[in-house]
């Protein structure tokens, strides 16, 4: 029995690449995988829907049949689109007529043919080592896909640790790591020019005593609110104790401007704010120091010192700001 003698839904089945071509070069059957490949390929010049590569030439019958039973390199002829044209393995049978066969399969090209032509295994004869290939691609895509998602997975709960470790949990505002840090790197820099407010809230364990903490956090992220509000979007404000907080004016050493913002400050937070019904009033008592009083401006020495005259507000009667002066010590 010869291969032409079996039923087309055999050879389809058994070749879904193969492809027949007659003694005049003409294709006259293909595979249904072949036909998603290469569509209306049949009835079709050989020449037109394929060409050697290795021997490179033209696809014929005369130089296919001369290499009958040995491999051939063959690519796809007049394929549109981006990219090299789609490539196979291939082997020629003679079919006694002057025609033949040509069965075709996917090479070291596997992954780009079946992407390019949308393959799936059931292209393919179940027996064919390429099912076994497709499934092998399709894991490790798959793996690679989950390690992609458990890469972008870790990176997010890096990213959300490192806030976390820097931020105030109940206001949002930096904590004082993340103070730390950035008067640090504000130090280093050559002729560093920035401005240190050191607010401390007066009256505020009144507020806990009376109405619970609860009052005295909704206080505490009120005047988060109010000391966002007063500076600039690259300025930092951070929460450096209970009821302390630090702001970071950079590019900004002029005392005036400092009192100023410190002074809206007070006003704004001695405004009552409301608990349940029931004001809960405050005041705060600020101390202030800039860059330009230290040479070199030592972290630890500002906020010191901005600490110091905050304590010295305090002891003059709270609910006002004092300017550190070292250099008049």
């Amino acid at each position: 029995m010869t291969a032409h003698s079996l039923p087309t839904a055999v050879l389809d089945a058994l070749l879904p690449l193969a492809l027949f071509f007659d003694a005049d070069g003409r294709v006259t059957h293909v595979g249904p995988a072949f036909e998603r490949i290469a569509p209306n390929a049949a009835g079709r010049p050989l020449a037109q829907v394929l060409r050697l590569r290795r021997p490179a030439g033209r696809a014929s019958p005369a130089a296919l049949l001369a290499r009958a039973n040995r491999r051939l390199a063959i690519e796809l002829a007049g394929e549109a689109g981006e990219g090299p044209p789609s490539r196979f393995r291939g082997m020629a049978l003679p079919l006694g007529d002057g025609g033949g066969l040509l069965r075709l399969g996917l090479g070291t090209d596997i992954r780009a043919v079946v992407a390019r032509h949308d393959l799936s295994a059931q292209d393919f004869a179940a027996v064919d080592p390429t099912v076994e290939m497709l499934f092998l691609i399709e894991a490790q895509a798959a793996v690679l896909t989950e390690f992609q998602r458990l890469g972008d997975r870790l990176e997010v709960a890096r990213e959300t640790a490192e806030t976390l470790a820097v931020t105030d949990k109940l206001t949002g505002l930096g904590n004082r790591r993340a103070v730390d840090g950035h008067l640090a790197r504000l130090s280093r820099m050559r002729a560093p020019k920035f401005g240190l407010i050191h607010l401390d809230l007066d009256h505020f364990k009144a507020v806990n005593d009376t109405h619970g903490h609860a009052a005295g956090d909704k206080v505490l992220e009120r005047v988060a609110t109010i000391l966002t509000e007063e500076v600039r979007r690259g300025d930092m404000v951070g929460r450096v104790g209970g009821d302390e907080f630090v702001l970071i004016l950079e590019d900004c050493i002029d005392v005036a401007t400092l009192e100023r913002i410190a002074e809206r400050i007070i006003a704004r937070i001695e405004q009552p704010i409301d608990w349940q019904g029931h004001p809960c009033r405050i005041s705060g008592s600020i101390g202030i120091t800039v860059s330009s009083f230290y040479d070199p401006p030592e972290p630890a020495r500002l906020m010191a010192d901005a600490d110091a005259a905050l304590y010295a507000s305090k002891h003059a009667g709270r609910s006002r700001h004092s300017v550190a002066r070292p250099d008049a010590a």
